[in-house]
Parts: structure tokens; C-alpha cells; sequence
């Protein structure tokens, strides 16, 4: 399908004529994450003028649409768009924007025109959830995807083969790249605008957002919670992999070959961080994570068991006693009687 040209701009407010260092268009996936769209946007308009006015010079952002009707965020709040879709080549990036799970589908047309603008080369941002949508259509091949913690079970069974991490901000591959989204956004942005207009851009940007510094890519994601915060990089990479693994608890070795540190290293770092082993901490977050599943859901006890971790409900009641004091079942009477009190 050929697509029409169209003039770059990024805002109502008019700009010189000059060409653009960095010109973006955005994707929206219906029920789209807000907060990591808006972040990306405002980086380019914070380093696209001089001052705070907020012309388009140095950089140029698009929201393309089949149909022009505006998509509703995962917040409830609608974007409209301020392009049909247009030739692809005129954009230094097409970015995709991810949101809820259940609501990842994108209209025909736009999947056509993302596979479009992947056969021209221009290369692609798949933020949130979004690199869901790009594995879907087979455009992650041999290709590392950056996903939230919170997201990873599910894209480590649906795309078994795909290989992707969760542990750094965002992964920039060249004509793929990719990022957990929230504000870690605009860390990917500020990198973008440092390669295609320059650091004082960038640093401008940051500041005016209340970042004091540009993240590298490989600066590992927050951590869940229930997990205690520690400054060592390798030690917050070991919790990220013990948390994916509550279900399918893995041996100290398997976690200090993932960090590339002996066992013994690993077990000094996780006394001096979090004053217990890598295997003690696991209990106690398989712990806490089965504790918060029995008074805040209504699922079985087995499939609680069964998901931190435990082979047996008789295993799971015995450790759980142990750290809590009470049985599973005697915490979740307790919790009922707590709401109809």
C-alpha cells in the first residue's frame, strides 16, 4: 500500500521552516498507557525549542490513526490524532504505544502499516506493552525485548523462544527498541534526542522534568513490590530474576551465573544489601507474595501454594505457620470476617 506524504509538524504553535534533527509518530494501542506516551512527547517538545515555547524546530512528533477518531487511554481520557497514516520513511522512528493486556489489538490497518514501515527500515519503538504487538507480528525475531517485571510471566509464555529481559530500563537494538514505559520513558527519549540533536538537548529536557540525569539503558527497572531496595546493580538483578521465578524457585547457582558472580560473592552482596541470603530472601517474598494473594483474592489455597512456589498444600501451611504464626486458612477467615465487620 503506498501512503502519502505529509508536512512534519508537533504542535499549534508555528515553527521556522527548518529541517527537523528527529521526527517521531506515535501508535496509540487502544486502551494505551497515558503516562508513557505523554512522557516521550514531552522530552521532544522540551528539546525541540529554545525556552519553553514549544515549537517543533529541532524535533517533530505525529499521532498517525486509520481513522482519525480519537483512542481512548487506559485512564479513561481520549488522544486524538493529528495525522492519518502516512508514508512511514518520513519519521526517524515509529513508536508504539502499549497498555492493558486484554485490550492489545490493533485494527488491521495499523498492523499492516507497522509491518510496512519495518520492510522500509525504519525502525521501531515498542513501549509498555507494545512489544507485545510487535512479537506478534513476527518483528522480535532474534531480537531482545524490554518488558515491566509485572509483565514478564506473560510474555515468557506466550513467545517462549523470544528472548527479553526485565531487569534494564530499555534495550536499544537499532531498528528495534523497546522499553518497560512509566517514566523510564523518558530516559529512551532523552537518548534519542542525544543521538539525533545533541546532549544539551537531551540534558535540557531531563532537567525541565525533574530528572537530574540520563539513565543508560542498562540501569536496572525498579523493583517490585515487597521487595527491599538496595543500590547494588547486581543484587537488584538477582531479585528481578528470584521474583519471575516465585513459582519455579531457582538454586542459588542458577541466579549467580545470571549475574555473573560466584555463589559466594552473590551470597556476601545479599548479606550486606539485605542482611539475608539470595535463598532466604526468596522464602520470605514467596511468603509475603502468598500472604497478599490470600486477603486480597478469593483463589484457592492449592493454587496459591502452587504458584509461590510449594509442591504440596501441606508443605505450603507448615512454612507459612512458621513465618506468619498462623495457617493460611486462619488468615483468610480472619481477613473475611475483617470486611463484613
Amino acid at each position: 500500500m503506498m501512503y502519502p506524504k505529509a508536512a512534519p509538524r508537533g504542535s499549534n504553535v508555528s515553527a521556522p521552516p527548518r529541517t527537523r534533527r528527529l521526527s517521531v509518530a506515535f501508535l496509540l494501542a487502544p486502551r494505551f498507557t497515558l503516562v508513557a506516551f505523554s512522557a516521550f512527547v514531552d522530552a521532544l517538545r522540551l528539546a525541540a525549542d529554545e525556552g519553553d515555547s514549544s515549537r517543533p524546530i529541532d524535533c517533530d512528533w505525529q499521532v498517525l490513526s486509520q481513522d482519525m477518531q480519537p483512542i481512548t487511554a487506559s485512564c479513561g481520557l481520549k488522544v486524538s490524532p493529528t495525522s492519518p497514516l502516512v508514508d512511514p520513511t518520513q519519521f526517524d522512528y515509529i513508536v508504539v504505544v502499549g497498555g492493558l493486556l486484554p485490550h492489545l489489538k490493533l485494527d488491521p490497518e495499523l498492523s499492516n502499516f507497522i509491518q510496512h514501515a519495518a520492510a522500509r527500515r525504519v525502525p521501531l519503538i515498542g513501549i509498555c506493552t507494545a512489544p507485545f504487538i510487535l512479537a506478534r507480528l513476527g518483528l522480535m525475531e532474534n531480537r531482545r525485548s524490554c518488558v515491566s517485571w509485572y509483565v514478564a510471566s506473560d510474555f515468557a509464555e506466550e513467545f517462549p523462544g523470544l528472548p527479553f529481559s526485565s531487569e534494564e530500563l530499555f534495550i536499544d537494538e537499532g531498528d528495534r527498541l523497546s522499553c518497560a514505559g512509566g517514566t523510564s520513558v523518558v530516559h529512551l527519549a532523552a537518548h534519542l534526542i542525544e543521538r539525533h540533536c545533541d546532549k544539551a538537548r537531551a540534558a535540557k529536557a531531563l532537567r525541565i522534568m525533574i530528572e537530574h540525569t540520563q539513565l543508560p539503558a542498562q540501569t536496572p527497572q525498579p523493583l517490585p513490590p515487597l521487595m527491599q531496595q538496595t543500590s547494588d546493580t547486581r543484587v537488584r538483578k538477582a531479585i528481578l530474576l528470584i521474583e519471575r521465578h516465585i513459582s519455579t524457585p531457582v538454586s542459588a547457582e542458577f541466579i549467580a551465573q545470571h549475574v555473573n558472580i560466584s555463589v559466594r560473592h552473590l551470597e556476601r552482596l545479599f548479606l550486606a544489601e539485605v542482611g539475608m541470603t539470595p535463598v532466604a530472601f526468596a522464602v520470605k517474598l514467596r511468603m509475603a507474595t502468598a500472604y497478599n494473594l490470600l486477603v486480597t483474592t478469593q483463589a484457592p489455597i492449592l493454587d496459591i501454594a502452587l504458584e509461590c512456589g510449594f509442591l504440596s498444600n501441606s508443605h505450603f501451611s507448615r512454612s507459612f505457620k512458621q513465618t506468619f504464626g498462623k495457617k493460611p486458612s486462619q488468615v483468610r477467615e480472619e481477613e473475611c470476617a475483617h470486611q463484613h465487620s
